[in-house]
C-alpha cells in the first residue's frame, strides 16, 4: 500500500524566515513559494521527501492555526506516497482507520484518515500522476521520530494496520524504540511516558549528509547553533545535532559510514 514518504507538512508562523532557514539546512531551494488568502505555503525538496511548510494568513486557515496553537510550530501531518490511492483508502476502511473521501488536487489524488484512530497523528496518503523529480538533492530523510505512550498501540497501528515491515524492536537506556520500514526512510517510534494526554506526536527528523564534519561546518557558517560531531548509535554513523532554526523540529544529521570503525 505505502511505497515511502510524500512529504511532511511544518506549520509555522513566519513563511518567510522559516523558508529561509529550511533552505539553508538542507541545501535546496524552495521549488514553490505561493500565498492564497488563507495559507502560505512553500516546498523545499530533498532526495526522498519534500518539507512542505505552511503559515496561516486568513481566516480560512482556522484548522492550521489550531494545529500551530496546540504546541507550537512543528510536524503537523505526515504523507506517505501510495501507488494506488483507492486501494490504499480502501485497506485503510477495512482496518478501522475510518478515512475520508478522496480529494482531487492539481496532479494528485489524496485522502486522510480519522486522527482519533491514529491517536493523534495527522496522517495522509497521497497518490501523484507522475512521479516526483529527484534533480541535485543531495540530502533525504534518515528517519522521523514518533513519540508515543503506548508502544504496543502504535506497533499496530504502523505495522499491522498501516504495513510498514518492522525492523527493529528494542530497549536502550531503559526506553523502548521501533523502527519500521517506509520506502527509503525509517519510521521511529520512541515510548514517551511524560505524553500526558494520551497522543502519540510527529516529533523529530533525521537528515542524511555525505560528510557529517563538512556538514556541522556549512550550518555553523551559516549561523545555525550545532553540537559538536559524535558516533551515533548506529554502527558506522557519525551525528550532529542542530540545536535552532528548525520550526520547533528536533533535528539530527547523520552520516552513514559501513565501513568507519
Amino acid at each position: 500500500m505505502i511505497t515511502g514518504f510524500d512529504h511532511v507538512v511544518l506549520g509555522v508562523s513566519d513563511i518567510a524566515n522559516r523558508v529561509s532557514a529550511y533552505e539553508a539546512l538542507l541545501g535546496e531551494r524552495a521549488t514553490s513559494v505561493t500565498t492564497n488568502d488563507d495559507v502560505a505555503l512553500a516546498v523545499v525538496k530533498t532526495s526522498n521527501i519534500a518539507v512542505e511548510l505552511m503559515a496561516p494568513v486568513g481566516p480560512g486557515a482556522s484548522r492550521l492555526q489550531a494545529a500551530i496553537d496546540d504546541g507550537g510550530e512543528g510536524i503537523k501531518s505526515l504523507v506517505f506516497a501510495v501507488g494506488d490511492v483507492d486501494g490504499a483508502r480502501t485497506r485503510c476502511e477495512r482496518v478501522g482507520l475510518a478515512p475520508e473521501p478522496v480529494v482531487i488536487g492539481a496532479g494528485y489524488r489524496s485522502f486522510r484518515v480519522s486522527t482519533e484512530r491514529t491517536h493523534g497523528v495527522r496522517l495522509f496518503f497521497l497518490e501523484r500522476n507522475e512521479a516526483p523529480s529527484s534533480e541535485a538533492q543531495h540530502r533525504g530523510l534518515d528517519h522521523i521520530v514518533i513519540r508515543t505512550p503506548e508502544p504496543e498501540r502504535a506497533a499496530a497501528l504502523y505495522g499491522a494496520r498501516l504495513g510498514l515491515d518492522m525492523r527493529l524492536d528494542r530497549e536502550v537506556v531503559g526506553r523502548r524504540l521501533m523502527f519500521f520500514r517506509c520506502g527509503s526512510a525509517i519510521v521511529e517510534i520512541i515510548h514517551d511516558e511524560t505524553l500526558s494526554d494520551g497522543r502519540d506526536k510527529l516529533w523529530g527528523l533525521s537528515w542524511r549528509v555525505a560528510d557529517a564534519v563538512h556538514e556541522r561546518e556549512r550550518l555553523a557558517a551559516a549561523g545555525f547553533d550545532v553540537s559538536d560531531v559524535r558516533v551515533g548509535m548506529k554502527p558506522g554513523t557519525r551525528v550532529f545535532t542542530v540545536r535552532d532554526r528548525t520550526c520547533g523540529v528536533p533535528t539530527l544529521m547523520i552520516e552513514s559510514n559501513p565501513k568507519r570503525d
